[in-house]
């Protein structure tokens, strides 16, 4: 089934070239269904490349799946043009009265910085207090993931040693658990990122529970026991040069850094980085919008409120 996406949005392209089913808006308003509404607050300074990573794993399913994307209004992006986030994005106030099935949340490059200074901290609390009532579940990627896990659940970043950066193998501790079924007992996922969370951190939260973890990289997707959050503290999205052009742009602006580990192939920075990751992002993804979202968010949205109402009183 289809990925629906707003028309004229640049993925649409590398996306058909994928062979990825996307329909735009004319043709999905044809069909008598209702998709999975999904909200992407992408909060990425390349707004345009993680729109197409998120959106190719979306549309790597058998469900239809209708996109909106959301950015901050208090903040401006130096790096995607206002043309393109007037035609292609949302405010909160826009989108305030509309529910979700599944929201994600993205990372941002201000994971060293004390998550009041983010410009954009309250209105990011105010969205992340919306979603209670009006997403059903929500998935966190890396600096959103420490966000989320900030805002809901007062549990801190911590700085790392060095830059954590490469591509780590994970293992799973409940292979029983929904958004892990399918998966091998060792996957990988790609990492980059100054800080983390620490397991003793999470293990004081009744609430929440660690499905997989590594022995590198340290904690890596934990989720509510109620399925309504994940966070997930890698980058199951990236593509296969991701890595590459952020070590390439770091080396240019004389910035000290390792080579990705387990990256290069022979650890040569002039060798093309092999995609060792793909089939458990899809699946991940996969296994979210069915288990947590198409089988679990009520047809009728509007109950989200009621259920709120209800875990809350």
């Amino acid at each position: 089934m289809p990925i629906k996406i707003p028309n004229d949005l640049p993925a649409t392209q590398i996306l058909e070239s994928e062979n990825i089913f996307v329909m735009q808006e004319d043709r999905a308003m044809t069909q008598d269904i209702r998709p999975l509404k999904i909200v992407i607050l992408n909060l990425m300074p390349t707004k345009i490349t993680t729109e197409t990573q998120l959106m190719r794993l979306l549309g790597n399913s058998p469900l239809q799946v209708d996109v909106e994307l959301l950015q901050m209004a208090s903040h401006k992006s130096k790096n995607t043009s206002e043309k393109h986030l007037m035609k292609f994005y949302k405010t909160l106030d826009e989108i305030r009265e509309e529910r979700f099935d599944g929201m994600i949340v993205t990372g941002a490059p201000v994971e060293q910085m004390p998550f009041e200074e983010v410009d954009y901290w309250d209105e990011l609390c105010e969205v992340f207090e919306w979603a209670k009532k009006h997403v059903y579940s929500t998935m966190f990627i890396c600096w959103g993931a420490q966000a989320g896990l900030y805002y809901r659940y007062g549990i801190d970043k911590v700085d790392l040693p060095k830059k954590l950066f490469g591509i780590y193998n994970h293992m799973i501790l409940n292979p029983k658990h929904p958004l892990m079924r399918g998966f091998d007992d060792y996957f990988l996922i790609p990492h980059s990122r100054y800080t983390g969370i620490r397991t003793e951190d999470i293990e004081k939260v009744p609430q929440l529970e660690i499905l997989a973890t590594s022995k590198k990289a340290g904690v890596a997707i934990i989720c509510s026991k109620n399925g309504r959050e994940f966070y997930l503290l890698g980058h199951c999205e990236y593509d296969y040069d991701t890595l590459a052009k952020e070590y390439y742009r770091d080396v240019e602006k004389g910035i000290r850094i390792s080579k990705p580990y387990n990256y290069f192939p022979d650890d040569n920075v002039n060798r093309k980085p092999v995609m060792t990751w793909r089939s458990h992002a899809s699946l991940l993804y996969s296994n979210w919008l069915n288990y947590y979202l198409y089988q679990q968010t009520p047809y009728d949205l509007e109950e989200l409120k009621k259920m709120y109402e209800a875990e809350n009183t």
